[in-house]
């Protein structure tokens, strides 16, 4: 991956969001970009949001860029933009031709702490490109090893498998499968040991470390949440599951619960409609 878009809205914790992606862009080669957006005020147009933010955001990118370009093998830049949030920072992604857009997340207090914010979950949802969310309080480390992959029946479950994999292979980290078994039917039964084998035979060809663990019972991702927490996993990567359609802001329930309520970063990947030459199989 060329870039990689980091979301900075300098709110407390925000530097967790950065030192993740630095972590990553110095295994991928990839240069990173830092970028902030001023969202206009009801009675404030886009081309006259007030000057005096817009440069103290400046003071503000310029410092971070003195401060941790001598930790990034790349180039560490910075935009200042002006908009809606999630629009500009996916129009961003898409013209720079990022392949990754990481954004920190932050909690209020009380049930709301478990909830990512309207903004990260909108880039979550509309992104085309690959989107890791991550809490304040994550303890970021200097390497990633473990990435947990649940596997369930459905059909778009094995589209998260190429991206997560180049990437384990480039951190050179351990892909932990998690068979999820939801149903006692015998065919959705089959479907996950069948997906999970088809994955872990790829992974092998391509000298992926990985392990397999298999969960039984509902669709609540607290299980899968609990698991990567008991082995401390340093990512979770899961899909979108849009319950409509791929311009909805409506995460499917899974993918949204367990980017709502995961202690540990969240990789999220749009399903799309494409033949999986990683895995061999039409998707």
């Amino acid at each position: 991956m060329k870039e990689i878009i980091v979301a900075i809205d300098f709110s407390k914790g925000f530097l967790n969001a950065l030192k993740y992606a630095i972590t990553i862009a110095n295994k991928t080669s990839a240069n990173i970009i830092m970028a902030w957006v001023k969202k206009p005020s009801s009675n404030e147009s886009l081309y006259s949001v007030d000057q005096t933010i817009i440069e103290e955001a400046k003071k503000r990118f310029e410092g971070l860029v003195y401060d941790y370009k001598n930790k990034l093998k790349g180039k560490l830049s910075f935009k200042v933009l002006a908009g809606k949030v999630y629009k500009e920072i996916i129009n961003l992604a898409k013209y720079s031709e990022a392949g990754l857009i990481v954004s920190g997340t932050h909690g209020v207090s009380g049930f709301e702490k478990y909830w990512i914010g309207s903004n990260a979950n909108k880039i979550v949802s509309a992104s085309d490109c690959p989107v890791i969310t991550i809490r304040n309080s994550f303890n970021v480390r200097t390497t990633i090893k473990k990435i947990v992959l649940p596997i369930d029946d459905s059909i778009e479950t094995r589209q998260k498998v190429p991206f997560t994999a180049e990437l384990a292979k480039a951190l050179d980290s351990e892909i932990h499968l998690l068979s999820l078994y939801h149903s006692e039917n015998k065919e959705s039964l089959v479907k996950v040991e069948s997906y999970t084998n088809q994955i872990a035979e790829q992974l092998k060809k391509n000298n992926i470390k990985y392990t397999i663990e298999s969960l039984k019972g509902d669709k609540n991702p607290i299980k899968t949440i609990e698991y990567a927490e008991k082995i401390g996993a340093d990512l979770i990567a899961i899909m979108t599951e849009q319950e409509s359609s791929p311009l909805s802001f409506i995460l499917g329930r899974f993918a949204q619960e367990t980017v709502n309520h995961s202690t540990i970063p969240v990789l999220t990947i749009q399903p799309k409609d494409i033949y999986n030459s990683w895995t061999g199989v039409a998707l």
